[in-house]
């Protein structure tokens, strides 16, 4: 799956920050984590703590168009939860769908999670045109 390089600029802060957030992960994106990264679900390539517009985006998939977000026992509040919906709409008016899960999720159904996730790849991951057999009689003439 190619890659497509996102149009928004991103701050030296913004970019500063996700590089803190790679290096101290939760339990949960460590786990989430070693099932996507290399390829692994279903050959998608994911990058972790990635900035897309003035949010920091736990996972994501550009050739999918695709967002995960964990969520810690500080996003069930009602002021979290709206400002999660908030940052989701920003998102998804990039073109993302935004997945979330909570870290207990992760760590206790990791493969439903993971069903979850192949699903949605499944659905919005591009589909590749194969180059089509040449036509009979018109094979290349060997010299």
């Amino acid at each position: 799956m190619d890659e497509e390089q996102p149009k928004w600029k991103v701050s030296s802060k913004l970019r500063s920050n996700a590089r803190a957030l790679r290096k101290n992960s939760t339990d949960a994106e460590r786990i989430l984590w070693s099932e996507l990264r290399d390829h692994r679900l279903n050959g998608a390539s994911f990058r972790r703590q990635v900035p897309i517009a003035n949010y920091i985006a736990d996972f994501m998939c550009h050739a999918a168009k695709l967002v995960i977000e964990l969520d810690g026992g500080q996003h069930f509040s009602d002021d979290a939860e709206q400002t999660d919906a908030a940052r989701s709409a920003v998102i998804e008016a990039n073109g993302f769908r935004v997945l979330r899960f909570s870290n207990h999720d992760v760590t206790t159904n990791r493969a439903g999670v993971l069903e979850v996730i192949a699903t949605a790849l499944a659905e919005r991951a591009p589909t590749l045109t194969l180059p089509r057999k040449r036509e009979r009689g018109q094979e290349k003439q060997a010299s």
